[in-house]
């Protein structure tokens, strides 16, 4: 059926399936804030945590797709994607980008005052990501900002106030986020040379490139221990987070580490293992074992 057929290609477009890279940190940064507060479970803000984080995140792929059409148009690897294939046409996508903006500042607006503040700047940074490869190699850094507004935005719809602890998990997800994406990056270093864009690969080479992801992914376990002390107010095991979460956190940094030892600078061919599979597994295991201990 053609709608049937629009729709998956709308959903293949802002590639829904990445949502899971994402949603499991703004679940940890939701439950963070029930279980070390004394607010109470809403399934209303819960729902509207979802929406703003589907909203914002379909404005930002479609907006990325939207400018990036004519590139994408010229790379083999991204050459068969909705809009250069014609599967989808410029104008409706960027129509889909505006009436997700304006849900995804509805949505922020109807949780509380602070989010509906904040949904702007937010907005101008997930939207942001789009250009800066254009400009400058820190473009994997923007985009692990606009991911890591997640589980800091989550818990300010619980609790309307900013804490030290939703801001760590915050630092945590920036760096990896920025750091598989700079690895995601190493197969067009070439391409990005030739057509004059922005990234780590393509200004300091696959190897640098390599130890740069690795030093941004080796700063995430140092946090993992801040961000346990921070939610106990101590190191002990006494309080909301115990072993769970010390074993969570213990899958996580191996997950991290095996796809560094799968892609190398002269082996790119398991990228998209590492990239889907494994930081895949390494969001939901971790979610699963977080949330878990924060409410047992």
């Amino acid at each position: 059926m053609p709608f049937l057929r629009t729709v998956s290609d709308y959903l293949s477009l802002v590639k829904f399936s990445h949502t899971v890279f994402a949603l499991p940190f703004a679940l940890i940064g939701f439950v963070l804030a029930l279980s070390t507060t004394t607010h109470t479970f809403s399934l209303r803000l819960l729902v509207l945590v979802l929406a703003a984080m589907v909203t914002a995140r379909n404005a930002a792929m479609g907006f990325n797709r939207y400018l990036d059409r004519d590139i994408d148009s010229k790379n083999p690897r991204t050459s068969g994607r909705e809009l250069p294939s014609k599967k989808l046409k410029p104008l409706p996508v960027l129509m889909f980008v505006i009436v997700n903006s304006l849900l995804f500042i509805a949505v922020a607006a109807s949780i509380n005052k602070l989010t509906f503040l904040l949904s702007f700047p937010a907005l101008a940074i997930v939207l942001g990501y789009s250009l800066m490869k254009r400009f400058t190699a820190l473009c994997h850094y923007v985009l692990g900002v606009g991911l890591a507004i997640a589980p800091t935005g989550a818990y300010l719809s619980i609790t309307g106030e900013f804490a030290w602890a939703p801001v760590t998990l915050s630092v945590i997800v920036l760096l990896w986020v920025s750091g598989f994406d700079i690895i995601y990056a190493l197969a067009d270093e070439e391409f990005d040379a030739v057509n004059k864009l922005h990234s780590v690969p393509q200004l300091f080479g696959k190897r640098r490139a390599l130890i740069v992801s690795s030093l941004g992914h080796a700063l995430i376990v140092p946090l993992l221990v801040i961000f346990f002390a921070l939610v106990n107010n101590s190191f002990s095991t006494d309080g909301h987070l115990g072993w769970m979460y010390i074993t969570g956190s213990a899958i996580f940094s191996l997950l991290l580490l095996w796809q560094h030892m799968i892609v190398t600078p002269t082996n790119l061919s398991r990228i998209n293992a590492a990239f889907f599979t494994a930081n895949g597994y390494a969001a939901i295991l971790f979610a699963l074992f977080v949330i878990a201990d924060l409410l047992l």
